[in-house]
């Protein structure tokens, strides 16, 4: 069983809810959906970096229909106005993993507080956390909003010790995203990296505290 903390604090899309299931969202006009989505999903990002570091912040809402739209031109997809909307809807319809709620049902057993943290807007958070059927597990859900600044930028990771009025070592971060993973341990966080996808290790920056293969792992 994982370490003691005070704070269990979960990033949302990729390691709560499965953001390869737009797919379906995508099929009827991108021949290979599951491409699609990947380079949807890394625009997303280097669009959020992007934002931080010219410090023009955009929200996240905002930002997805830009990667959208930069992907689908890149590829030469016309999508039509209805199946655009539908695509970028889904992203509030996104499943959770099978793993997630045993996992928040085992560390609510332990008594410690448990948050997400996440670049989403407030409002696409809740929608989605609502829709996948784990709101109830969370004393706490941080948008970046607040601080107008992305991920892996320390403001963002400070709000969690801000909400729970604790030290970074107390609070576990969890992340399937190396880059996030790395932005929480560079902060102080104790960051257990769920590696989903299997990827290679960051080569720059702080080292997760552990790798797990899945959120069983993270607590048994």
């Amino acid at each position: 069983m994982t370490d003691s903390f005070d704070a269990y604090v979960f990033d949302l899309y990729g390691t709560l809810v499965d953001y390869t299931s737009l797919g379906a969202s995508c099929a009827s006009f991108a021949p290979q959906p599951e491409s699609f989505v990947l380079a949807w999903r890394a625009k997303q990002v280097s669009y959020t970096f992007a934002a931080t570091l010219m410090d023009r912040y955009i929200d996240f809402d905002t930002i997805t229909m830009m990667a959208f739209d930069y992907v689908a031109a890149s590829n030469d997809h016309a999508p039509s106005t209805a199946e655009r909307s539908a695509a970028i809807a889904a992203w509030s319809l996104l499943p959770a993993y099978a793993d997630v709620v045993p996992a928040l049902v085992a560390l609510r057993s332990r008594g410690a507080k448990i948050a997400i943290l996440s670049n989403g807007t407030p409002r696409s958070i809740a929608t989605t956390i609502e829709n996948a059927n784990i709101a109830k597990y969370f004393d706490a859900v941080l948008s970046v909003d607040t601080v107008r600044r992305f991920k892996p930028h320390p403001s963002v990771y400070d709000l969690v010790c801000e909400q729970f009025t604790m030290t970074p070592e107390r609070i576990a971060f969890v992340s399937a995203n190396g880059w996030d993973a790395t932005g929480a341990a560079e902060f102080g966080f104790r960051v257990y990296w769920c590696n989903r996808g299997q990827m290679p290790a960051e080569t720059m920056g702080a080292k997760p505290t552990r790798v797990i293969a899945s959120l069983a792992e993270f607590v048994d």
